[in-house]
């Protein structure tokens, strides 16, 4: 990996965040946006294109899409419910218990989280007040592709269903047989999920945000995904709500002279071989771990199945950073806003008291990232490209929404409406004025 040690070149470079969307795209993927669309063209406008022909071809349009980038002829797109049970049935069981121990745990902290929220009707004074209700229905993305992540069937249904939502949707890309991967299907029969739709990418979030013949319009939009799938999500924002813009996955590792090697490098490359666009930086205050890290990262690279993944990300998007103390570190953490934070120090508690801006902070070598990936509880769809500045990971919030309340009574419309009158007539809104007036005659 490569190791920088003046902190202005990492904040020029390796630190340096660039506009959503705007990552150079591998050449496979080029390529094949020129084999779809006979020309070359930005990924933005790749998902202007697919968004246009969604609304106005629906269904066609799905399986057109279906058919060039997953290559699935689809007659139909929803999954019957016969179909999930028995890919549950299918799936071996150890594997179908580890699911069922982290949907316990998400479950559980999610539930706990809404059970500390005033659900329904509050008053907060003489005829003031809100109404906290879950939305009616929801669509999750979990991605597909060259991975399957059931993972992320559990942590974005698990939380809207334990809001209460009515109806939850997923949609997940076909694999080339047409079909979704049994696993997947199985943690969507464990998170609740309601009905299942074979469609991938930006087609995806079309089809939930507009509905189609087949596919019901939703509320909300949640989940992550590739650039597409993030620039479908920022595109049709409006006409549907959505979680956040979750673009490649990305993570700081913090470390100083305690850490590990070993574990450095893991976590380093557990983030890497997500694709080619991650991000998995260390910062570090020991210019000798840091040597360590980076003949560590190339032994264990030459263990992995998706290695060449990982290896690309780390040389495009990767690197080591080399500061003169931890103060300064923590500073290039703030200013960076990580989706993940692995802290590997000494005194960790208090390192992570330090830390204003971060998705996700995974405290010491017990709690590495991977079990907040799967595990541990709080959901691992967290915000990317700096968001975590002002954005939060996936909870019950993002299932719930406010109604206010008011409900005066006729002492409180006298003591007001003279100032209501007031201002309605120093803005020129004198049906605002009289709509107070007339109540007085």
């Amino acid at each position: 990996m490569k190791i920088i040690r003046d902190i202005e070149t990492a904040k020029s470079t390796l630190l340096k965040r660039l506009p959503a969307g705007t990552v150079e795209l591998p050449p496979q993927v080029k390529q094949r946006i020129r084999d779809t669309f006979g020309q070359e063209l930005t990924a933005e406008a790749v998902v202007e294109r697919i968004i246009a022909d969604m609304r106005s071809n629906g269904d066609a349009a799905i399986s057109e899409y279906a058919e060039k980038l997953d290559g699935a002829k689809l007659d139909r797109f929803e999954v019957t419910r016969e179909e999930i049970s028995a890919a549950k049935e299918k799936a071996d069981e150890k594997l179908l218990t580890s699911l069922e121990i982290a949907a316990e745990r998400i479950r559980a902290f999610h539930l706990r989280q809404r059970d500390s929220l005033p659900l329904g009707r509050s008053e907060f004074g003489e005829g003031i007040g809100q109404l906290l209700a879950p939305l009616e229905r929801v669509g999750v993305y979990a991605p597909g592709g060259t991975a399957s992540y059931p993972s992320t069937v559990l942590m974005t249904a698990i939380p809207a269903k334990a809001a209460g939502v009515d109806e939850v949707i997923l949609a997940t890309p076909p694999q080339p047989d047409g079909h979704i991967p049994p696993l997947t299907l199985a943690a969507a029969q464990i998170a609740g999920v309601d009905r299942v739709f074979a469609i991938g990418g930006a087609a995806a979030v079309a089809a939930l945000a507009f509905g189609t013949e087949s596919v019901p319009k939703v509320d909300k939009i949640c989940g992550p995904g590739n650039i597409f799938v993030m620039l479908a999500k920022k595109q049709v924002f409006g006409a549907v709500a959505i979680d956040g813009l979750q673009g490649p996955t990305e993570t700081i590792v913090l470390a100083d002279d305690s850490a590990r090697p070993v574990s450095c490098a893991a976590d380093l490359l557990a983030q890497a071989e997500h694709d080619e666009l991650s991000s998995a930086i260390m910062i570090t205050t020991s210019a000798s771990l840091a040597e360590k890290v980076s003949d560590e990262v190339g032994n264990q690279l030459a263990e992995l199945d998706r290695g060449e993944i990982a290896r690309k990300s780390l040389e495009q998007h990767g690197g080591i950073v080399v500061t003169e103390s931890m103060d300064e570190a923590i500073e290039l953490v703030n200013a960076y806003a990580p989706e993940h934070l692995c802290l590997l120090v000494e005194d960790s508690n208090s390192v992570a008291g330090k830390i204003r801006h971060s998705g996700g902070i995974f405290i010491g070598e017990s709690s590495p990232e991977v079990l907040g990936d799967y595990v541990a509880g709080p959901s691992h769809v967290m915000p990317t490209g700096g968001t975590a500045r002002f954005s939060s990971p996936l909870n019950v919030l993002d299932f719930l929404k406010v109604t206010s309340l008011v409900e005066l009574g006729e002492k409180s419309f006298k003591e007001l409406a003279p100032h209501a009158k007031a201002i309605a007539s120093a803005e020129g809104l004198t049906a605002h004025a009289q709509a107070v007036i007339r109540r007085q005659l």
